[in-house]
């Protein structure tokens, strides 16, 4: 016997009941119906774990994406700022940084959803995998949060730093790597972690090019039963629970570095 059984095995003891009875708890009926179509009528829950995966996979290459485009123009950005003052200036370097500085305004300056669009209507109409060309727009617009976040971080730290690292032979690459990103990476884990969560739910945006997430899936629900309450608030339910476990993971991370810090 399923559920469904005994959703019509209870309508007709409603049925049984006095009419005042039956009155008082028909709004409780009828949420109880749209609680079953929104999520178990014909197993529609698996099409929203199906959008959970879906929104974890488009997070994580929209992440990869930000961090590498992050990191790559910070560093320029970084290199270029601190070139030593009554030297030639490397005009490479100088190209290179007004590219950057190019691509960070460009992006931080438009909306996030008219960037998708353009990519899914535009650049990307011929394609038909709206999800891929949704995380790899979202991940051209993390790359210039997360640069401006990484170089926030990088030139916080004390100029000695770079300097000693050279005077000990190493190049600019291996300075960054060994000395200063390991002391930056601290400092800015709680911003990255706040871009990354914003990057979750950003997500979202993705279906209004027909990408394939959470949302998505719950808009489709909602097209079939005509009702909007369960299928929209579990989705933003199930957004809290992924950001509310990312926060705690971040949280967690946060107070092992610390504990390292003190030994």
């Amino acid at each position: 016997m399923d559920l469904a059984y005994y959703f019509e095995l209870w309508q007709e003891m409603m049925r049984s009941k006095e009419p005042g009875v039956a009155d008082s708890v028909a709004w409780w009926q009828e949420l109880f119906v749209r609680f079953y179509q929104a999520f178990i009528d014909g197993d529609r829950w698996q099409q929203y774990l199906e959008g959970v995966g879906v929104t974890i996979v488009a997070t994580a290459i929209a992440l990869a994406i930000g961090i590498v485009l992050g990191v790559l123009v910070a560093v320029i950005r970084t290199a270029h700022d601190q070139q030593r003052p009554g030297r030639p200036k490397n005009p490479v370097l100088g190209l290179l940084n007004a590219i950057c500085k190019v691509y960070v305004t460009v992006i931080r300056g438009t909306p996030m959803m008219v960037q998708i669009l353009i990519m899914g209507m535009v650049i990307f109409a011929s394609s038909r995998n709206y999800t891929a060309v949704g995380a790899l727009t979202l991940g051209i617009n993390s790359g210039a949060y997360v640069a401006e976040i990484i170089r926030g971080g990088l030139m916080s730290l004390d100029i000695g730093q770079t300097e000693a690292g050279r005077s000990l032979g190493l190049n600019y690459i291996d300075t960054m790597r060994f000395i200063v990103v390991p002391q930056a990476f601290k400092a800015i884990l709680p911003a990255l972690g706040n871009e990354f969560i914003v990057l979750l739910k950003d997500t979202s945006l993705i279906s209004i090019i027909g990408g394939q997430e959470l949302t998505y899936f719950a808009k489709n629900i909602v097209n079939r039963t005509y009702d909007a309450l369960f299928p929209l608030i579990g989705a933003a339910v199930i957004y809290l629970i992924m950001v509310m476990i990312f926060t705690w993971l971040q949280g967690k991370l946060e107070r092992r570095l610390r504990q390292s810090d003190r030994r």
